[in-house]
């Protein structure tokens, strides 16, 4: 697989082929990528909501400024951020290096109280803020494996957090949607797809010292 020509093949799609659908190979393919995104200290607070409910996303729609991608893909992921950072977070994220890797207590103790205090002397706003900047790593990752997997995807940031959570529910999970990414299949009529991509010069971009 060309890595580059998948990137360069890859687009924001604007329009999908409502009658193609995603099998269940790749849709796992897709979790697992999603679950083994770096986040800052492995502590993963995000989550992926999956929807292939074509009646639930009619009725997002309108909190998505109408935007037809949400429904005619064939999925739509939401990346969400928990509403907070708790305590039995960071214990349990630590209780599982623990029991994956055997590592002593006394190695994991140090890391895990620096973290504590470092979560503790930030206010909810900015563990909130720390979270949501994982879930743009999330996406760039899924993106990514997406374009290898020759899965169309568009990245969506126009859309009504709050009345995603009211609809989904978000809130009895103490979760809230910050990103959207449509996936499935492009239509052949989507004039999107054939234009060529408009970036910098390699030179303009890459500063190498």
């Amino acid at each position: 697989m060309d890595i580059l020509k998948q990137l360069n093949w890859r687009y924001a799609t604007k329009k999908f082929d409502a009658t193609k659908k995603l099998s269940n190979d790749k849709l796992n393919i897709i979790k697992e990528a999603f679950n083994l995104t770096a986040t800052s200290f492995g502590l993963q607070t995000i989550k992926l909501v999956i929807i292939k409910d074509k009646d639930l996303r009619a009725t997002l729609v309108h909190a998505s400024y109408n935007q037809k991608q949400i429904l005619d893909a064939s999925h739509l992921l939401v990346i969400c951020i928990q509403n907070d950072v708790n305590k039995s977070d960071i214990l349990n994220y630590y209780n599982n290096i623990k029991d994956t890797r055997d590592t002593p207590e006394a190695i994991l103790k140090p890391y895990r109280d620096d973290l504590m205090q470092m979560m503790q002397n930030k206010s909810i706003k900015d563990r909130q803020k720390w979270s949501t900047n994982q879930a743009y790593i999330a996406l760039g990752n899924l993106m990514a494996v997406c374009a290898i997997e020759g899965i169309d995807a568009c990245p969506m940031e126009g859309f009504i957090p709050e009345q995603y959570d009211k609809i989904l529910e978000l809130d009895k999970k103490d979760l809230k949607s910050v990103l959207l990414l449509p996936i499935g299949y492009r239509a052949e009529d989507d004039m999107f797809s054939s234009l060529k991509k408009v970036r910098k010069p390699i030179k303009e971009a890459v500063i190498e010292i």
